[in-house]
């Protein structure tokens, strides 16, 4: 197939998650021996703050990783229907402005050949859903979702069958567990601070803990303001800055254990959703505590892949026990890594995608006559 993806940016995953999932499934289309086609806009936010923060040198562990991936910048007067003319699959994701989505749309509707998709990662269906109805998806032929409790608010919008839950996942050829194992020391965790959406959180369930336990924590991430960074002095930790995510896996394989701490809105009003920091943890062999949220599609075993933590002296108990039992931190290592080859990589995404593919080119519902998104 000829695939043409339109992202935010596939150079830069400064504070944009997307470009992790998204890297790991394009590599795995071109291994198959597909075409692909990556199209961005110029003055991306994210690949801005990438270079005010890092320079050119920030973008070495991607193009070190993905030499196979390139990526299209295109400005004002870019017409991506003309782009997409030839094209078999195309996604849009939802960080796009709403004159390309709809353009697209438009195009599909008025005879394109090309199956379109709409691809959400995010919680503004729910945090600010008038965001995502701004986008006039009239013409898509479905919508991709990265979790079921998101398919059904697309589901309510009057998608129905033609919304897919399509979850992120870990690269394996990227994410995996070192090759030589060396000395462990202290926790990790990889994050960028947001707007406030997990602050207490944090507090609670890591930073807390963690100086409790006496065991060092090293910070990763972007966005922290001077309160933030008064915070983790506050409790000792240490703040490392921004992180390439290709050179996550050599971070997580200097650390004994890591944490999750989701976003609110996972937790309170799209449960089941991980995000793919938790993916990438496990594939690269890495012990896992979890703040606490609902695996309500039952993605991975808690207490076998992972450990959940309910509180915050249940964390400090299991942190305790990471740091002291070998055969505990064996245990969820060898779990949390089968669990994720199995199910949750980026080679699975991609048979899913081409299943959805196939599942809408056989349908009778034509794509010129959509549902759209609620108004």
């Amino acid at each position: 197939m000829k695939i043409s993806y339109f992202t935010h940016s596939l150079l830069s995953c400064w504070n944009h998650g997307n470009a992790h999932f998204l890297r790991g499934v394009l590599s795995e289309m071109i291994r198959r021996g597909h075409e692909v086609s990556t199209y961005e806009p110029q003055g991306a936010w994210s690949l801005d703050n990438l270079l005010q923060d890092a320079g050119e040198a920030g973008l070495d562990a991607f193009r070190r990783h993905y030499p196979d991936l390139h990526s299209h910048s295109f400005g004002a007067d870019f017409d991506p229907a003309e782009a997409c003319a030839d094209a078999d699959l195309v996604i849009v994701h939802e960080w796009n402005e709403p004159a390309l989505v709809a353009a697209l749309g438009r195009a599909r509707r008025g005879g394109a050949r090309f199956t379109l998709l709409f691809h959400d990662t995010h919680h503004r269906a729910v945090s600010d859903p008038q965001a995502i109805r701004a986008f006039d998806l009239d013409g898509y032929d479905g919508v991709l979702a990265f979790g079921e409790t998101l398919a059904a608010v697309y589901r309510r919008w009057g998608w129905g069958d033609r919304v897919f839950v399509w979850h992120e996942a870990a690269d394996t050829h990227v994410f995996r567990p070192p090759a030589v194992e060396e000395a462990r020391e202290g926790l990790v965790w990889i994050g960028n601070w947001g707007d406030g959406e997990r602050s207490a959180e944090l507090e609670h369930f890591l930073f807390g803990p963690a100086r409790r336990q006496g065991l060092p924590l090293d910070i990763y991430g972007v966005r922290y303001p001077d309160e933030a960074l008064g915070t983790l002095r506050h409790y000792e930790a240490h703040y490392r800055g921004w992180l390439p995510n290709a050179s996550a896996p050599a971070v997580f394989a200097r650390h004994r254990a890591t944490v999750h701490v989701p976003r609110r809105f996972y937790v309170e009003l799209l449960p089941g959703i991980p995000t793919i920091r938790v993916f990438e943890a496990l594939a690269c062999g890495i012990p896992l505590v979890s703040a606490p949220w609902d695996d309500s599609e039952g993605l991975f075993k808690v207490g076998e892949d992972f450990l959940m933590a309910r509180s915050g002296a249940e964390m400090e108990r299991h942190l305790a026990a990471l740091r002291d039992d070998a055969a505990l931190r064996q245990a969820l290592t060898a779990s949390g890594l089968a669990a994720v080859r199995a199910r949750h990589t980026c080679a699975h995404r991609v048979d899913e995608l081409i299943g959805v593919v196939d599942q809408l080119r056989a349908s009778a519902s034509p794509a010129a006559s959509p549902v759209p998104v609620a108004r």
